[in-house]
């Protein structure tokens, strides 16, 4: 099965067990590699979970495969996040380029090693529901979400995932920022926008470091 446009991407936050075969791991990641697949991985903090795979490929199986591998080598997968690239109905005007690179990221990126992840989906309640806000409104609240984001250029790059109908939030938000306060100071200064403040519903976040699986395992 492969994506018609843009990638696929999974979020594997694992946990060793006892039965870590570590060439195993290795081998899995190194075949999925060469199977054209993108793989940034993390050393995570926290009880949650205490390695992060982000995979991306055009093709399901080869995501696919590397979870089975990695389980069979000794990882426990504890949580999961199931996504893919997308491009906003609100990056209408966008250059061709910026429009691509959401669609066909290159990660990680050079000098931004905080990792961090959450899922987050947006309101349908009676006093404050995303879906029957005419389309100009929402438009205007995300270009000043985006105004905000701008502020850290050059301290974070965000890839937004789209995952209506493919796992339990309807977006995946993946950074990558020069320094854990970084992450606080976006996310925070973020909330106090009007599609945030009204709007938003926000999953598990999970942060670290990024590291090679050489070293995690």
């Amino acid at each position: 099965m492969r994506m018609d446009t843009g990638l696929a991407v999974v979020h594997l936050f694992c946990r060793p067990t006892d039965q870590l075969d570590r060439e195993a791991v290795l081998a899995a990641t190194k075949h999925a590699t060469e199977q054209g697949a993108q793989l940034v991985t993390a050393a995570v903090l926290g009880h949650k979970c205490d390695i992060a795979v982000m995979a991306l490929s055009p093709e399901l199986p080869v995501l696919r495969r590397l979870q089975t591998e990695l389980q069979r080598a000794g990882l426990d997968v504890v949580d999961s996040y199931v996504s893919i690239t997308e491009v906003s109905e609100y990056a209408k005007g966008m250059p061709e380029q910026m429009l691509q690179s959401r669609l066909y990221p290159q990660l990680p990126p050079d000098g931004l090693d905080t990792f961090c992840f959450y899922p987050m989906s947006k309101k349908r309640e009676a006093h404050a529901n995303w879906y029957a806000t005419p389309y100009d409104r929402r438009n205007a609240m995300m270009r000043e979400h985006g105004t905000s984001g701008r502020a850290f250029a050059g301290k974070v790059v965000q890839l937004v995932t789209g995952s209506t109908g493919l796992d339990d939030h309807e977006w995946g938000v993946t950074l990558f920022a020069a320094s854990p306060e970084v992450v606080k100071d976006v996310v925070y200064t973020m909330r106090f926008d009007e599609g945030s403040a009204l709007y938003g519903e926000f999953g598990r976040f999970y942060l670290g470091y990024l590291a090679l699986i050489d070293d995690l395992v």
